[in-house]
């Protein structure tokens, strides 16, 4: 028998506690599988919801547990020693757990003569190959992402181009804070979770993959919308990238535009169980390279295609596999996200999410590409 596996974390922020439990709460618990049983620790404030909602064999109440260590009525057990007579309950001593375990109270199970064992990457690798449930889960939040991505694009269509170039939307200045609460109150009420990190990024701002942008947007920029929302009622993600021009794209932003598209559809349509991840990330920065945009390092900053064709997406924004790190699976579902950056000219990444299939991959994105709007 392998080792049982022990988590402790808060669902919110801990995807393998969230797997294995479906049961989401803002503060941390421990759950324990031996075998084929799980068994979770729950204080008197979610006890009750959890013996309801959580997908486990035997939810236990921490004030209980407390109560048969306690020492005197004045003086209450750690939490490390209430969880470690709880394991020890369960009549087990030898643990897996995550790397990221937190440090101090592993230090303590261990004075407890806990044996704990850190495993790379999750606790539950099955997690990569989704179900057909699974797969329906992730359709809902990329359809919150969508919605989204839908109301920043109507909102820079309908906003007006100043004379300095700035852009308007009703009658105040738009800028990349306002864009982004747009999109991100769009995902509320579409049931979604957006925190505040979608990506409004335009002109020199968009040559940084992940800068969220900042300031007033103007016409005839190059403009990325990032937008991976967690649907609230289930914690999975959906994860799209759209880059646009309000008003009107010179020739540079065009070409940059349509290459990294080729670019996307070429790495998409190589996508099928068996292929190395690898080597299509390294088709698709050779195919970059010979349309005029190496990936190199020019006067201190990085020019071309410097991050990954894609990743995992599920119960994490990112998660397992990396594109470049896998060969691909049926049921694997991975972002194909290529993007070019050219300091001066302006960045463009064009996102959609796939699902590797028994004979090739399938977009599970449906919304188009606009351009210039």
């Amino acid at each position: 028998m392998s080792r049982p596996k022990l988590i402790f974390g808060s669902p919110e922020t801990c995807a393998d506690l969230l797997y294995a439990t479906q049961f989401r709460a803002p503060d941390a618990f421990a759950c324990l599988q031996i075998a084929d049983k799980k068994y979770i620790l729950l204080n008197d404030l979610e006890i009750d919801r959890g013996r309801v909602e959580a997908k486990v064999e035997q939810v236990d109440s921490y004030s209980e547990v407390e109560k048969m260590i306690l020492p005197s009525p004045e003086k209450k057990p750690s939490q490390s020693k209430v969880i470690a007579a709880w394991i020890n309950s369960k009549a087990v001593s030898e643990l897996k757990v995550s790397q990221d375990f937190p440090f101090g109270l592993a230090r303590d199970l261990k004075k407890e003569g806990i044996d704990l064992k850190p495993v790379r990457g999750s606790l539950y690798p099955e997690r990569e190959i989704k179900s057909r449930a699974e797969i329906h889960l992730v359709e809902k939040a990329i359809g919150i992402a969508e919605a989204g991505m839908t109301r920043g694009i109507e909102v820079l269509r309908a906003s007006r181009i100043r004379k300095d170039g700035s852009l308007s939307f009703n009658g105040e200045t738009l800028t990349s804070e306002l864009l982004r609460i747009e999109m991100e109150a769009t995902a509320l009420r579409h049931g979604g979770e957006a925190r505040g990190d979608t990506i409004v990024a335009s002109g020199e701002q968009a040559c940084d993959p992940h800068s969220r942008g900042s300031g007033p947007l103007f016409a005839n920029q190059l403009i990325i919308l990032d937008i991976f929302p967690r649907d609230a009622r289930t914690g999975w993600f959906g994860d799209i990238s759209r880059t646009v021009v309000r008003g009107q794209a010179t020739d540079a932003q065009r070409h940059l535009w349509e290459t990294c598209l080729a670019g996307q559809k070429l790495a998409h349509d190589a996508m099928k169980p068996g292929t190395e991840g690898r080597i299509i990330h390294n088709m698709v920065k050779r195919f970059f390279a010979d349309n005029g945009y190496p990936t190199e390092i020019k006067n201190g900053r990085w020019h071309g295609f410097f991050h990954g064709t894609g990743h995992g997406l599920g119960l994490e924004i990112h998660e397992s596999p990396r594109f470049s790190d896998t060969d691909f699976l049926p049921g694997q579902v991975i972002t194909v996200e290529p993007g070019i950056y050219i300091p001066g000219l302006g960045g463009v990444r064009h996102e959609d999410v796939a699902l590797i299939t028994k004979t090739g991959s399938r977009l599970l994105t449906q919304l188009p590409k606009p351009f210039e709007i």
